[in-house]
């Protein structure tokens, strides 16, 4: 079947901010002006088409990222709508891998906030090119020119405003083009849809000429033959502007700025027009480069219908009707429906049941889905997120997406016998569907510990198993994901052997252990010469290190950051296998990390603290006392803003506590930061917690 759409006019866009920016809104005000629905539906309503879950309805946030397709001036804008949670960061990561641009939404009160700058840079990471989208402009405290000050500063953005806003909080009426240099006015009695163009004001001509200077200049210094028509005093048209700016946006040298207030409908076209104008199709990106699994040869694969079959499943998704959604992007080739398809990074055939382009939790069922594309997929059952599918005959591995380690633990006890049985499959399917979600059974308890991004996380878990999967349980105190490293550099010899009857076991190896740098987890380097240690024994010493580090000889905890080096070691010719070295390995480095010294480490939070200035002594007061660091504090509209490194320990139920000291007035966010040392004595107290649990 031909495709319906030309690959030029298609836009795969995410909305990303920080949490209350407005993300689900703007998408709501998108999917109406293209015609996908035709009522309102309100965040605050519990009416959001985009946050179908009950679970978002009631708390008006969005918890998992929605997919959906409209179309605008003949092009299809595949829309994601992310969580601004930090606790849902992993559905940011992962719509990121996949998406060609985004707009990145900022409150025009809050400007730059924390969950909006963890965003920015998971964008940079994946080299998305961005639009930037100031909304609330009608809220008290509104004040552009300040976001996009803040943009600049806090995030080293090249922020290039291309429209200005006329008037602000109550008085804000639209806005003016500076591309088109008009005035654009929406008419409240009719909720602003209506719109009428007209000429600037002459109270802003000179506002908007300069405006518009800045702009030109801008981009002229991302594009020689504008920079020539500028030094000579010409004005490019408008289509010269628009081609050099979108060059620039897609290069990431330059980052267009809009205005609006998406509740009342102001400024929402102009940004759907900006999506078409500014953001890259997948043509304009560089082709998907694979590997074989073979022998790592890099493929190039380019965004093409007669290219072989290249897509990365990108989310999994259960659902109730039809089991398990795997929703996909493909980057070349067409995915149909029906066909068998090839999982390179399982090595397993699969059969593509049937295609659906998504639109939330509706779907329309479609035969194929082409190069550039995003939809869902029923019959993949073994994909995971992450995995690539492309076709037995040619075979590809795209990069996966990398995904943060859960900081927090809660036990979990099922209240029945058959809330037991139906407690793993439930946690087995939610597990699939969220890669920052594990589940592990702590065998002295007998408790079940999952684990995850933070407390608002896990409560939406335990609520799913209930509402979802009709799982009661009993829920134990959150527990945090403390870790274990060395803290000094030892070498370590150690023989394993065994004589058993028949062939014995022996091993013989002389490691290096010393701290790896902060995130790097662990470091393994083969020095081995001579053949001391045959080659094909050297992963099974690898892979009895990482036995090891998976429960540290202080606590019990996991261990991060070691740089391990095998130095030098013994075989017998008879005698050694690579269990006997996995074996030998493992014992050799829980000793030489006990002769090396080893500390606790604990997850340190960034926290934002936003509350009226009378209490910000209190404030401080309290995060101190909780072992925390004040790094910076600063004014905004009447309101003080804190932030400080706290300990995540030290952060359970703060959202109570905040409330109770400013009347209800408070707000806070935090996300993870970094591991940091345990105090010494505080350090001891956990062991000794810890060994008092296990026996």
């Amino acid at each position: 079947m031909p495709r319906t759409s030309d690959i030029s006019k298609v836009r795969n866009v995410g909305l990303m901010a920080h949490i209350d920016a407005g993300k689900t809104t703007v998408t709501e005000r998108i999917l109406y002006f293209a015609g996908r629905t035709h009522r309102l539906g309100e965040v605050h309503d519990g009416e959001a088409t985009m946050d179908w879950m009950v679970q978002e309805q009631e708390r008006g946030i969005t918890i998992t990222s929605a997919a959906t397709t409209a179309y605008w001036k003949d092009h299809r804008i595949n829309v994601i709508d992310t969580p601004g949670h930090v606790d849902f960061t992993a559905e940011v990561e992962r719509s990121l891998r996949v998406l060609d641009g985004t707009v990145a939404l900022f409150c025009a009160v809050g400007g730059v906030q924390p969950q909006s700058e963890t965003v920015w840079r998971q964008a940079e990471k994946y080299r998305v090119p961005r639009i930037a989208f100031v909304n609330k402009m009608d809220r008290s405290g509104a004040n552009f020119e300040s976001v996009v000050a803040d943009i600049r500063k806090e995030l080293g953005a090249n922020a290039v405003p291309v429209v200005l806003p006329i008037g602000a909080e109550d008085a804000f009426e639209g806005i003016i083009d500076l591309v088109d240099m008009k005035a654009v006015y929406y008419d409240d009695t009719d909720k602003g849809v209506a719109i009428r163009e007209e000429e600037i004001p002459a109270a802003l001509v000179e506002k908007a000429r300069e405006a518009e200077a800045v702009m030109i200049e801008r981009i002229s210094e991302q594009d020689d033959r504008l920079m020539e028509k500028f030094l000579e005093g010409e004005t490019p048209g408008r289509d010269e502007c628009v081609a050099a700016m979108r060059a620039a946006t897609i290069a990431g040298d330059i980052i267009p700025v809009l205005c609006g207030a998406a509740f009342k409908n102001k400024g929402v076209r102009r940004l759907m027009d900006a999506v078409i104008d500014y953001l890259p199709s997948p043509l304009d990106l560089p082709p998907v480069i694979g590997a074989q699994r073979e022998d790592d040869a890099e493929i190039v694969r380019h965004p093409k219908d007669d290219c072989p079959l290249a897509a990365i499943a990108f989310k999994i998704q259960a659902d109730k009707h039809m089991g398990k959604l795997t929703y996909v992007r493909v980057y070349s080739g067409v995915l149909n429906s029906g066909e068998v398809v090839y999982n390179s990074t399982r090595e397993k055939r699969q059969r593509v049941g049937r295609l659906f382009e998504m639109h939330a939790d509706n779907r329309q069922a479609i035969d194929s889905l082409y190069a550039g594309e995003v939809g869902a997929v029923v019959g993949l059952g073994d994909t995971r997120t992450g995995d690539t599918i492309c076709t037995e005959k040619h075979p590809i591995v795209l990069e996966s997406i990398e995904f943060p380690t859960p900081v927090i633990g809660l036990a979990v006890t099922p209240e029945s016998r058959a809330d037991r049985d139906n407690l793993s499959k439930a946690l087995i399917r939610l597990a699939e569907e969220d890669p920052t979600f594990t589940v592990a059974a702590n065998e002295e308890t007998g408790d079940v510990v999952i684990s995850g991004m933070g407390e608002l996380h896990l409560e939406i878990i335990v609520d799913r198993l209930k509402r979802e999967f009709n799982v009661s349980t009993t829920v134990g105190k959150p527990q945090v994901a403390y870790r274990e490293t060395v803290v000094g550099t030892v070498d370590h010899e150690y023989k394993h052997s065994k004589q058993t009857g028949g062939h014995g076991q022996y091993a013989h190896v002389k490691i290096e252990v010393r701290p790896a740098e902060p995130g790097s987890g662990l470091h393994f380097e083969d020095r081995v010469t001579g053949g001391r240690i045959p080659k094909e024994y050297i992963p099974a010493v690898e892979r009895g290190v990482v036995d090891a580090m998976a429960e540290g000889p202080y606590a019990g905890f996991p261990m991060v950051d070691v740089h391990v080096v095998l130095l030098d070691g013994s075989h017998h010719e008879v005698d050694s296998s690579e269990m006997a070295f996995r074996t030998c390995a493992r014992q050799a480095f829980r000793d030489a990390c006990r002769k090396a010294g080893l500390e606790l480490l604990e997850p340190v939070m960034s926290v934002e603290v936003t509350a009226p200035e009378d209490y910000t002594g209190a404030i401080t007061g309290s995060l101190c006392s909780k072992r925390g660091q004040v790094v910076d504090m600063e004014s905004r509209a009447k309101a003080s803003v804190i932030r400080a490194r706290v300990p995540l320990a030290e952060m359970f139920g703060y959202s109570s506590e905040l409330r109770n000291a400013t009347s209800g007035r408070g707000e806070f966010s935090m996300h993870f930061e970094h591991y940091e040392a345990v105090p010494y004595a505080l350090a001891e107290e956990i062991v000794e917690a810890r060994k008092e649990q296990k026996r």
